[in-house]
C-alpha cells in the first residue's frame, strides 16, 4: 500500500483532526523509504538517458571483491575503543542531550518536508474529483469532511437522526464577543453587550465552546476567556483569523439599514407632499367639499380670496 493511501485512511478513521507532527510520528519510517524509492526512480531515469545518450561501452571486467576481516580483530578493536574510551563528564552528556534533541527535529522536520506534498495532493484529488468528501485543514489538523454542494442532503440525514446543536441569540452574541476579543474578561464582555452574561458563560462553558485563560493582570484579577478548539470543529475555522473581518460586518450591517432608511425615506416624503399620496389627497378633497357644503359663505369668501 503507497504512503498516500495510508495517509488518506488514518484521515478518514480519525474523529478529531490529525495534525502534521502526528502524521509524521505515525509514517516516519514510511516517509523515508518513499523518498529513496523516489530519488532511486529519479537516479535511474537519469542513468538511462545517460546510457542512451554516451557510446557503447566496452565489456565489463570482474569487480574485485576485497576480502573480509576477520571477526577476532573487529571484536578486539572495539574492546579496546569501549575500554580506553572515557566516561563523559555532565556538560558533555548535556551537549549530547541536545546534539540528540536536535537530529529528531531534523528528522521530524524532513518527515513533515516529505509527507506536506503527499497531503496536498490527497487534498487536490478529493477537491478535483466527484466525490461527496473532502480534506479540510480544521482546527491545526486535517479531516475528512462532505463537500459544501452535499450540504442538505446531509443536513436532512443528520436531522433524521438528532437534533442540531442550538444556542440562544444572547450566547451566540457572548460567543461572537469572546471569539473577537479573546482573551476577554466576563465584566468586558458585560460592558460591551450592555447586559449581565453570567449565564451565558455557563453554557458556553458546559458545551466547551469557550474555555479559560488564566487571569487578568489588574485589580481583582478577573478570569480570562477564549474560545476552544471545539469552537474550530464546530464552526468548521482552521484558526481564529478566518472569522469574518469587521470592515465585511460594517458593509453587511450598511446594506441592511440603508434599506429601512430608504422606506421611511419615501413615507417622510408622502407625507410632507401629499401629492405624492393619492389616498391622502383623495380624502382631504372629500373633507373640502364637506366643508362646504355645511359653510356655503365660507366657501364663497375663500373663493374671492
Amino acid at each position: 500500500m503507497s504512503l498516500k493511501a495510508k495517509l488518506e485512511a488514518v484521515i478518514y478513521a480519525a474523529e478529531e483532526p490529525v495534525t502534521l507532527g502526528q502524521l509524521a510520528a505515525l509514517f516516519a519510517d514510511d516517509a523515508f523509504e518513499c523518498k529513496a524509492q523516489q530519488e532511486a526512480a529519479s537516479a535511474a531515469q537519469a542513468d538511462e538517458a545517460d546510457m542512451a545518450a554516451a557510446q557503447p561501452l566496452p565489456a565489463a571486467q570482474e569487480e574485485y571483491v576485497p576480502p573480509e576481516p576477520e571477526l577476532e580483530l573487529v571484536q578486539d578493536s572495539a574492546e579496546q575503543t569501549a575500554e580506553t574510551q572515557p566516561e563523559l563528564s555532565p556538560e558533555a552528556a548535556a551537549e549530547a542531550e541536545l546534539e540528540a534533541r536536535r537530529l529528531a527535529r531534523q528528522r521530524d522536520h524532513e518527515v513533515r518536508e516529505i509527507l506536506r506534498p503527499l497531503l496536498d495532493e490527497l487534498i487536490a484529488s478529493c477537491a478535483s474529483d466527484d466525490r461527496g468528501v473532502e480534506i479540510r485543514e480544521i482546527a491545526g489538523g486535517f479531516r475528512m469532511a462532505t463537500k459544501p454542494e452535499c450540504h442538505d442532503a446531509v443536513r436532512n440525514f443528520v436531522k433524521s437522526i438528532k437534533q442540531p446543536l442550538k444556542l440562544s441569540l444572547p450566547a451566540l452574541e457572548t460567543l461572537a464577543v469572546i471569539a473577537y476579543k479573546q482573551p476577554v474578561t466576563a465584566p468586558e464582555v458585560n460592558e460591551i453587550r450592555g447586559v449581565d452574561t453570567s449565564a451565558v458563560f455557563g453554557t458556553l462553558l458546559n458545551r466547551k465552546l469557550i474555555t479559560t485563560a488564566g487571569r487578568k493582570a489588574v485589580i481583582g484579577r478577573p478570569i480570562l476567556y477564549k474560545t476552544t478548539r471545539e469552537f474550530l470543529l464546530r464552526f468548521g475555522l482552521r484558526d481564529v483569523s478566518e472569522l469574518p473581518s469587521m470592515e465585511e460586518f460594517e458593509k453587511l450591517a450598511a446594506q441592511e439599514l440603508e434599506e429601512p432608511e430608504t422606506a421611511a425615506g419615501d413615507l417622510f416624503d408622502q407625507r410632507a407632499n401629499p401629492a405624492l399620496n393619492p389616498e391622502f389627497n383623495e380624502a382631504a378633497s372629500e373633507e373640502l367639499e364637506d366643508t362646504e357644503d355645511e359653510n356655503p359663505s365660507t366657501a364663497g369668501t375663500a373663493a374671492g380670496n
